[in-house]
């Protein structure tokens, strides 16, 4: 148990180690939610959404993105690592670790998760005071009892009140683009696009140490594109999960009444478990709650994050490589009329000998406009060896 003042971790204690429940999907992947999620994170590879070229693919047909996993879910991964109560206070994601065994998942896949609380510590941070982090672990398998990932989690959770008073995210006003600035922005997406269409389905055999990847721009953001983020996940939609019965304390973390969701009512309005315009996410897309948890306006998903940072070095890499562990820190979120830049560059190459390939490191960093670093991380890819 660790205490600060009344920040008293002793109901969090008592949920470590233990399988937990949640909502499981009650139906099969489509190719539309496949299309539809592909089409949210901004990723326009066609492996993904255009059967013609995934059918020409290694795989044959229409495949997921691996960033697709967490769409799975009920609470982005993120339900593991916020367990326990702690009165008056709210949570934002700080980073993701994830394994990939090999499997993909495809149209007509089922899921089921496997989901406990790892650990937690609490420190001081700048932004909030009394802070605790604390990781989760769900592992995602599919109706063939394939282990396809699992993803550890990192929830920071803090009292919105002594954020506020820090104000470390002060508001300096969105920013306002010129029409020259836009279009040099969207110069740079077609550049980064074409980078990936250009590799189709051939294999990235030669690479170096010291290589940087291709630059990847996303936004500007607004409350638009994250409102288009959130309808991407598949939780956002009603009905489409049922409660696996077991035990969870997710939705009594101690959430401040205005980020709280209406259960009862929402067996009248389902909208009131929506999450967009009622409860922890509505903060997202509306500026007078993001207020209240220390944001100064709209502001990004952490599990978006991870998926571009996912989606970034799949594109890289191509279909024929892997990506086998990423592990990234979340240090600050995207706002909206900010635009994000993703950075890669291979900073170690060694070869694995049981198959011949390459797994080279990749060192990401996640910045907005401004050059402030929003993530960053390191990521091992299996190349594909030689035909």
């Amino acid at each position: 148990m660790a205490t600060d003042d009344d920040f008293d971790t002793s109901d969090v204690d008592r949920w470590i180690g233990v399988p937990l429940g949640g909502g499981e999907l009650k139906d099969a992947i489509s190719a539309n939610d496949i299309r539809r999620w592909t089409q949210a994170m901004q990723n326009p590879n066609p492996l993904y959404f255009d059967e013609r070229h995934a059918g020409a693919s290694r795989f044959g047909r229409l495949v997921a993105p691996l960033s697709f996993a967490v769409c799975t879910d009920d609470s982005h991964g993120a339900a593991p690592a916020i367990q326990g109560t702690i009165p008056g206070t709210h949570m934002l994601f700080g980073g993701d670790e994830w394994w990939f065994y090999g499997p993909r998942i495809f149209p007509g896949d089922t899921f089921r998760h496997e989901r406990m609380l790892f650990d937690y510590k609490l420190t001081q941070t700048k932004f909030a005071g009394p802070t605790m982090f604390s990781r989760g672990d769900t592992s995602y398998v599919n109706g063939r009892g394939e282990i396809v990932c699992k993803q550890r989690s990192t929830s920071i959770r803090y009292r919105p009140n002594d954020a506020l008073e820090r104000a470390q995210f002060a508001d300096d006003g969105e920013k306002s683009w010129t029409d020259a600035e836009l279009r040099e922005l969207e110069r740079e997406k077609f550049e980064y696009y074409r980078s990936f269409l250009e590799l189709g389905h051939e294999r990235r055999l030669f690479v170096k140490k010291g290589e940087k990847l291709p630059r990847r721009p996303i936004g500007p953001h607004t409350v638009q594109s994250f409102a288009t983020e959130w309808r991407g996940f598949l939780m956002s939609v009603w009905g489409a999960f049922a409660e696996s019965g077991g035990p969870t304390s997710l939705w009594r973390a101690g959430w401040l009444p205005e980020m709280s969701r209406d259960l009862e009512g929402a067996k009248v309005d389902p909208s009131y478990a929506d999450g967009l315009y009622y409860g922890p996410s509505r903060g997202h897309v509306q500026d007078r709650y993001a207020r209240v948890i220390g944001m100064p306006r709209s502001y990004g998903y952490g599990a978006s994050m991870g998926a571009w940072v996912l989606d970034y070095l799949a594109n890289w890499v191509g279909e024929w490589g892997d990506v086998l562990h990423s592990k990234m820190s979340y240090r600050s979120p995207a706002l909206t009329g900010d635009a994000t830049f993703l950075d890669g560059e291979v900073s170690e190459l060694s070869e694995e000998r049981r198959s011949g390939s390459t797994i080279a490191i990749v060192r990401v960093v996640m910045t907005n406009q401004r050059g402030e670093v929003m993530a960053n991380g390191d990521a091992e890819l299996r190349l594909p060896a030689q035909e």
